[in-house]
């Protein structure tokens, strides 16, 4: 497979999955970029994402992080679930911040891989990091379209 193909098959897959997830999308995530064991979502801080302390709510810092993850380690149309996650909180994320969430693939073997994510604000200033491990089950993230005869 060239790298044209792979880049082609990694944003088809990942646009597929970002239409099918509503709650990345309730969320108001942005699919920014992806490629081959990569991604980058977007996310703005909105009034109903900060907790008591006046700032973002580290479940949905987590959600940012988890849906880049997926968004990469389902790249090579092999429908990929998480199986352990990790996250780790830097600095706070405020009301009206535009996060950046960058999935990089780490390593992938047989069915299993590692992704790291990092979040930053507007300003590059580190947010959060994340460590997802992936799982390979069966089938593929696109699904054959049939011709009509």
């Amino acid at each position: 497979m060239t790298n044209h193909e792979a880049m082609s098959l990694a944003s088809a897959c990942a646009q597929a999955l970002f239409q099918r997830d509503n709650a990345s999308q309730a969320m108001g995530m942005r699919l920014l970029s992806a490629g081959p064991g990569c991604s980058r979502v977007g996310m703005t801080v909105r009034e109903d994402m900060v907790q008591g302390h006046g700032t973002c709510h580290g479940g949905y810092l987590f959600a940012l992080a988890d849906s880049a993850f997926a968004f990469a380690c389902n790249s090579y149309n092999e429908a990929t679930v998480a199986i352990g996650c990790s996250i780790d909180y830097i600095a706070p994320a405020r009301l009206g911040d535009t996060l950046s969430a960058d999935c990089v693939e780490q390593s992938r073997s047989g069915r299993t891989g590692n992704y790291d994510v990092r979040i930053e604000n507007q300003q590059g200033q580190l947010i959060a990091l994340f460590h997802g491990k992936s799982y390979k089950v069966r089938g593929p993230v696109l699904t054959q379209e049939t011709p009509n005869e």
